[in-house]
């Protein structure tokens, strides 16, 4: 039973928490712009080295994310909020003064384990101060700040990378010292006195170990032959750590995913439909920044404002979605969602050449795309727990936003993988064309397992429907 104490200014913490959210949210968006700029501060880096900056960062995030709600959970959730913001704005300042690719990609780990801290804590302290009556509304808020990330993310970051890529990092500091003085002093002390367990840290560090190798054997493949004996080592030890995995979560007592939530249709198919799409997501959202830096030789500040458009269709159609939710079942929604990314990925293909034309090549694809993910997302988030216990729907939400980091970390892989290094342009348009096409692929397999994902019960959005407990992640 969760004991909150009710603190007098909720409005203020509900501030400092969704400020920490937005921070950590504005960091993934930014870090994608500031591609280039990191790639060219240090001479000699290949895109599959700089490829670790974004997926270091999803991979820890990934797997410690459910385990490190349920330590805050246990221990305290404003401790465990102050904890992770303490080491994600300590880990910012050091991403800043790294002087090598690899102590940046090292720093960016450490980042990751505070984002997994502060997320799930976060949501929790939000829950813990609000009134019953406002709680929906507050998570709402909550989840809005990722959300305008997304949208202001990458003009922001362009206005950032422009001055200097580190910026992009030194923004965090101030951010989260006022951040964790605001929790300190506002912020209730909440914990949930039925969680007597630990989690399974060694099922989470598997976890970390089958999605990183993974991700390394797709990156290094073209590299090191994609039968050649090193990248063949790599698929077995993803498959032989995700294996024991499995059997560490149907064993612990406490694992990362119980398999009994796997056994309910519509949250196991969310799952699937969740990880694929972010797949396809992270692919189109990297492949479009490095298209308009590398091909466009667009400017930092100027790749942001061409990508903003997108993203900020989310919240736009998101609210469409949630009133076709009502008359149409969920999981058709997220699968015309699905095929809206990977056509709109398909119009930017066929339309883009070697000379800049933004508003009539991209522009258009990439608007298709953004309606896409406002049409899925949510979606995808708010149908995942609708069929679950309310004491499981936490953990839910969790896991689904675990499978989205898995996403963004194979998606990233997968651009690095089928990009190379292309010599001229001829090369680099073709690699480029594979890209888009093999994430329009992703989608299309997105769109199937997102038949499966509508829950037996009441569509999602019609009355007697439950809110998901978290909505997921902003990061």
């Amino acid at each position: 039973m969760v004991k909150p104490s009710q603190p007098p200014r909720a409005g203020l913490v509900l501030a400092v928490l969704s400020v920490a959210a937005f921070m950590a949210s504005l960091d993934v968006f930014i870090v994608n712009v500031a591609f280039d700029s990191i790639g060219a501060d240090f001479p000699g880096t290949s895109l599959s080295a700089l490829s670790w900056v974004l997926n270091a960062y999803a991979v820890v995030f990934a797997a410690l994310l459910v385990p490190a709600g349920r330590l805050a959970d246990r221990y305290g959730r404003r401790t465990g909020f102050v904890l992770g913001l303490a080491v994600f704005t300590a880990a910012s300042a050091a991403c800043a003064a790294s002087d090598g690719i690899w102590t940046l990609v090292a720093f960016r780990a450490v980042q990751a384990v505070g984002a997994a801290l502060l997320t799930p804590a976060s949501l929790g302290l939000v829950l813990a101060s609000s009134a019953p009556e406002h709680r929906a509304r507050s998570v709402k808020i909550w989840a809005a700040s990722g959300a305008v990330a997304a949208a202001l993310g990458p003009v922001f970051g362009g206005l950032l990378v422009d001055a200097d890529w580190r910026w992009v990092f030194l923004v965090n500091v101030p951010v989260g010292i006022v951040a964790i003085g605001g929790a300190l002093r506002w912020a209730p002390r909440s914990r949930d006195e039925s969680v007597t367990t630990l989690p399974d840290l060694l099922g989470a560090a598997l976890l970390a170990v089958s999605v990183g190798v993974l991700s390394l054997g797709l990156v290094k493949g073209p590299d090191w032959g994609w039968g050649a004996g090193r990248t063949e080592i790599t698929w077995l030890i993803a498959v032989v750590s995700f294996l024991l995995f499995v059997g560490r979560s149907r064993q612990h007592p406490s694992p990362v995913v119980s398999p009994a939530l796997l056994r309910v249709r519509a949250f196991a198919w969310s799952n699937a439909t969740a990880l694929l799409f972010a797949i396809a997501f992270a692919a189109a959202l990297l492949s479009v920044v490095l298209y308009l830096q590398q091909v466009w030789h667009y400017s930092p500040i100027r790749t942001g404002l061409a990508v903003a458009p997108g993203p900020m269709m989310v919240p736009v159609v998101a609210a469409l979605a949630h009133r076709l939710a009502a008359r149409v079942p969920i999981g058709v929604v997220v699968a015309a969602g699905c095929l809206a990314l990977g056509g709109g990925s398909l119009m930017i293909a066929a339309s883009v050449g070697r000379d800049p034309a933004y508003a009539s090549a991209l522009l258009p694809g990439w608007l298709v795309g953004g309606v896409g993910v406002g049409l899925a997302l949510p979606s995808i988030l708010s149908a995942a727990t609708s069929d679950l216990p309310p004491a499981e729907a936490a953990t839910g939400s969790g896991v689904i936003s675990m499978n989205r980091q898995i996403g963004t970390a194979i998606g990233v892989s997968l651009i690095v993988a089928v990009l190379g290094t292309p010599a001229d342009f001829a090369a680099a348009h073709t690699a480029f064309r594979h890209a888009w096409w093999a994430l329009a692929s992703v989608t299309v397999v997105a769109a199937v397992a997102a038949i499966g994902m509508t829950p037996r019960g009441p569509r999602s959005g019609e009355p007697g429907t439950r809110a998901p407990a978290w909505v997921g992640p902003p990061a």
